[in-house]
């Protein structure tokens, strides 16, 4: 299965290319709405993202498959989190204590914060480097990560770790920005926009305004 958005680092939904028989219709239709929940929370378009993202519920949930739902709701705290909402990950939490699976929980541990401890070599590989330099090392971790989606799920995590430098947040920006995901663009860019005002720099300050001004024109409901 060919996935722009979804987490490179969760198990995917489906077993594509297994040589076997083709997935049950709820493997292949959770994976295509989260996805698509995926592509919609980032480009800020919320009510549409969340009803993709129930209906990809409802087609787990309606095989009664328990672990894959609660990964479906780890998909959604990661993806939130990394849009700098800070999302507790509780109903993932919830379900994985019935059906628990390591691989899920090292990674519900890494988005939640909970360093100490964690089992790195369960994380995909595109984190073990942040996750093992030191505090003040780890922002050099992020510009050698290649998948966009984990790169701005890292800034951010050391964002809300207080751990990000001003290189990180313009890489997060970046990173937004060249994807188009306009929901966690706009919050970096209000973020540098705070850092160039603590400074006293009024050029930048204006620059970064001209940018949300943009980007906040394109969330308005006439340009939906």
């Amino acid at each position: 299965m060919k996935s722009l958005l979804a987490l490179a680092s969760l198990v995917m939904l489906t077993a594509c290319g297994s040589g076997g028989p083709p997935p049950p219709d709820w493997k292949t239709d959770a994976a295509d709405l989260i996805e698509r929940y995926q592509k919609h929370a980032l480009l800020g378009e919320n009510t549409l993202a969340e009803r993709y993202f129930q209906q990809a519920v409802a087609a787990t949930g309606g095989a009664g498959r328990v672990a894959e739902t609660a990964r479906l709701w780890l998909v959604r705290c990661a993806t939130r989190r990394a849009m700098l909402i800070d999302d507790a990950c509780a109903e993932y939490a919830e379900l994985a204590s019935i059906e628990p699976d390591a691989a899920d929980q090292a990674y519900y541990q890494f988005v939640t914060l909970r360093w100490d401890g964690l089992n790195v070599a369960q994380l995909p590989t595109q984190h073990h480097d942040l996750v093992r330099a030191p505090a003040g090392a780890r922002h050099e971790a992020l510009s050698r990560i290649a998948d966009p989606l984990a790169r701005l799920l890292d800034a951010s995590l050391l964002v809300m770790r207080q751990e990000a430098d001003a290189a990180a947040l313009a890489l997060a920006t970046e990173t937004a920005s060249s994807q188009g995901w306009r929901q966690p663009l706009l919050t970096y860019l209000k973020l540098q926009q705070k850092q160039a005002a603590a400074q006293g720099n009024a050029a930048e300050q204006a620059r970064l305004a001209r940018r949300i001004q943009l980007v906040e024109q394109s969330l308005s409901p006439a340009h939906q």
